[in-house]
């Protein structure tokens, strides 16, 4: 009884230790270097260009236009468009998943400084500076501040 036995430890053991080591995060180390490499997916340019890799994130409290289906009625947030700083559009955002939907797109975007045109219910188009920092998520509701008469 002690062969099979062994025998299903050792095939359980071939199976276990593939996968631990996919999960452990391998790293490769050079030379004369202090700095881990992870491996990982390969792709094309620089490893050394981490700040591509910087990103954070973007909601858009943009003016709501009235949907009506039935007898229910919806409001979602109107389209608009990042550029950037020198004038280049960068992306066309939706704003919505579909019709029905109120909850504003989370946009993912790279680490830097962005021009975002959109439709305000108070002020009509407005184009708004935006900043966008690593890991973190600016929301931007146009219709926040207070007017003062």
């Amino acid at each position: 009884m002690e062969a099979p036995l062994c025998s299903s430890v050792f095939k359980t053991a071939l199976l276990i230790v593939p996968l631990v080591l996919s999960f452990a995060g391998l790293t490769v180390v050079k030379a004369g270097d202090s700095d881990l490499l992870p491996i990982g997916a390969v792709r094309p340019g620089k490893l050394d260009d981490l700040a591509e890799l910087a990103q954070g994130y973007l909601k858009v409290y943009s003016a709501t236009n009235e949907v009506k289906e039935g007898d229910a009625r919806y409001f979602p947030h109107s389209p608009y468009t990042i550029y950037t700083l020198d004038g280049k559009l960068f992306k066309s955002v939706k704003n919505q998943r579909s019709a029905d939907d109120e909850i504003p797109e989370l946009v993912t975007l790279p680490v830097g400084t962005y021009v975002v045109e959109a439709r305000s219910q108070r002020a009509g188009n407005v184009g708004i500076l935006v900043v966008i920092k690593n890991g973190q998520e600016t929301i931007l509701d146009l219709d926040l501040w207070e007017i003062r008469t």
